[in-house]
């Protein structure tokens, strides 16, 4: 197994305006060496490499000469302008890129059937980012056209210059997006081009855990047929492809793959969505006999909850984690979202005729490491009420866990 090392680039940020004064960013190049076997079988072995993203005209030399360098030559769809919000730290990759047999020319300027492809992506790490430019690379020489173009991919030297086109750019400024039940929710996918695009086309899948994979939205404009809702069609021209959730349920969960299809590209980005719906807490005594104090966290997803319950006598001492705790079964509810109660079972003897109090901590993912704090008194507890009668002084203890007051009196001299 082959190990490696990501290459991050720390950049200070001041602006988009700012961030186009990048020069470049040191990404890590997986690159791929594809050959077919004695069986006639494809393998592929990948390699993991140092290389540089250069912003400049292909003409220029490279700023870092010991590097493999992609001269990315100045372009509208330029990855730098879509970079927005505060920017620290970026996470470069590039990739190959296949078309298979594909032979179709790009058709900006300069394109070729024989042209290769590469993809760079921006990731923040922080996750409010991720951006995808392709990138052609018109090579000396030309590919066969009988055979798949991965089968005689250009060589990459240790030092290689290689001068490249953005041609596309494709993103998503929610790549991780948290929501609670019955809401609605955006999930942002935009696109652009280099040229006026004669023929696209635009789908949105939903990936399901288990394996379930369902089409919800596609456009042509070729056709200019439309299936499914959630994208408005008049944006897709401006280049927004982003889809509307109207109505989030926990089936709503899963994987939201945006594809745009630009022959001979085909480029897509994943959105994960996550349910999240915090516990409603109640904490409270039930008079049985053997009386309980029980804490439910009701209406939550995921399933995973912690309930923990403590307890803190009338003296002040810091509240004492109880260890002889019980669960209730997991209930769950027609909605999808889950209840469970943690609860602990009373036996008052002499020394817990005190105020003690009870209280209940639940943590759980939606609560994004805060906890829900609830607190009661319990049943043992006894307070008095002090009264002056002719001749007597009286107090009234009500305990709470006999339900009846008594008096203790005594005379008055």
């Amino acid at each position: 197994m082959k190990t490696f090392s990501v290459l991050l680039c720390l950049i200070p940020y001041a602006g988009v305006l700012g961030f186009l004064q990048v020069q470049w960013l040191r990404c890590r190049l997986t690159d791929e060496y594809v050959w077919t076997n004695d069986e006639g079988h494809i393998e592929t072995n990948n390699s993991y490499r140092d290389a540089v993203l250069q912003f400049d005209n292909s003409g220029n030399s490279a700023l870092l000469s010991e590097s493999i360098t992609f001269h990315v030559a100045a372009s509208k769809v330029d990855m730098r302008k879509f970079v927005e919000g505060p920017v620290d730290q970026l996470q470069c990759d590039i990739h190959r890129y296949s078309k298979g047999m594909s032979r179709v020319r790009w058709p900006s300027l300069g394109g070729m059937g024989h042209d290769i492809w590469f993809t760079c992506t921006l990731r923040h790490t922080a996750g409010l980012f991720n951006i995808t430019s392709f990138l052609r690379v018109t090579p000396a020489t030309t590919m066969s056209a009988h055979q798949p173009d991965f089968l005689s991919w250009l060589t990459i030297g240790v030092k290689e210059q290689i001068s490249a086109s953005a041609v596309m750019v494709l993103m998503t400024r929610s790549p991780s997006v948290r929501v609670g039940l019955q809401k609605e929710t955006t999930l942002h996918c935009q696109f652009a081009v280099d040229h006026k695009v004669p023929h696209l086309t635009v789908e949105w899948h939903l990936q399901r855990h288990g394996g379930h994979r369902t089409k919800l939205f596609s456009y042509s404009s070729s056709s200019r047929q439309t299936e499914g809702s959630g994208v408005a069609v008049k944006g897709i021209a401006g280049g927004d492809a982003s889809l509307t959730v109207p109505i989030t349920k926990v089936s709503s969960e899963g994987t939201y793959v945006c594809s745009v299809r630009v022959p001979p590209l085909n480029g897509s980005v994943d959105i994960a969505l996550h349910i999240i719906e915090p516990p409603d807490v109640s904490l409270t005594t039930k008079e049985e006999q053997i009386p309980r104090v029980v804490c439910e966290a009701n209406g939550f997803y995921p399933l995973d909850v912690d309930i923990d319950l403590f307890k803190e006598t009338s003296s002040g001492q810091r509240p004492k984690k109880l260890g002889n705790v019980l669960h209730s079964s997991h209930i769950q509810h027609h909605d999808g979202t889950h209840s469970v109660a943690a609860f602990v079972q009373l036996r008052p003897s002499p020394q817990d005729l005190g105020c003690e109090t009870y209280s209940c901590r639940v943590s759980h993912v939606s609560l994004q490491g805060l906890y829900i704090h609830k607190s009661i008194i319990g049943p043992g507890c006894w307070t008095w009420i002090h009264l002056t009668l002719p001749g007597l002084v009286c107090l009234i203890f009500v305990i709470i866990f006999i339900g009846e007051p008594f008096l203790l009196c005594e005379h008055n001299h």
